[in-house]
C-alpha cells in the first residue's frame, strides 16, 4: 500500500484519538477553545514568518542571489498554515514545528542530508553526446 494512502488514513486515526483523550482530561468545551486558539495562533504566527520571509528574499534578490532557502521556507510556512486550520492536536504540533524557525531549519537540515546522501550513492549514468539524424535526408 502506498505510503501516502497509509497516512491519510491514520491522520484522522491519530486526531481522532488525541482528541478523546486530551477531551476526557480536561474537557469538550476546554478542548474546542484550545483548538480554535491555536488554529487563530498559528495562523497569525505564520503570517508574520510568511512577511519576514518575503522581507528576506526581497533582501536576497536584492543582493543578486538566488532565495533558495526562501522559497523553501515559504512553502514550508504555507503548508504550517494548512495544517494549523486542520482541527486536531497533532497537526497543530507538525505545524507549529513548521513555522518557527530554528525547528525548520533542523528539519530542513535533516531533509536535505537525507536527499543529498541518496545523490551521492546513485552515481549509475554514463555520459555522452547524442547528434539527431533526419532518416529523411540520410535516404
Amino acid at each position: 500500500m502506498s505510503s501516502i494512502l497509509i497516512l491519510i488514513l491514520l491522520v484522522p486515526v491519530i486526531e481522532i484519538y488525541l482528541l478523546i483523550k486530551i477531551g476526557s482530561q480536561i474537557g469538550a468545551i476546554t478542548t474546542i477553545l484550545l483548538i480554535f486558539i491555536t488554529a487563530i495562533l498559528g495562523i497569525y504566527y505564520a503570517k508574520y514568518e510568511g512577511l519576514n520571509t518575503l522581507k528576506s528574499g526581497f533582501i536576497q534578490l536584492s543582493k543578486n542571489q538566488t532565495p533558495t532557502y526562501e522559497m523553501m521556507s515559504g512553502a514550508a510556512i504555507a503548508f504550517a498554515a494548512l495544517l494549523l486550520i486542520i482541527p486536531g492536536f497533532a497537526t497543530d504540533i507538525l505545524g507549529f514545528f513548521l513555522i518557527f524557525p530554528f525547528t525548520r531549519k533542523f528539519i530542513f537540515k535533516r531533509f536535505i542530508k537525507k536527499f543529498s546522501d541518496k545523490k551521492s550513492k546513485n552515481k549509475n549514468f554514463i555520459e555522452g553526446e547524442f547528434e539527431d539524424i533526419e532518416d529523411k535526408d540520410e535516404r
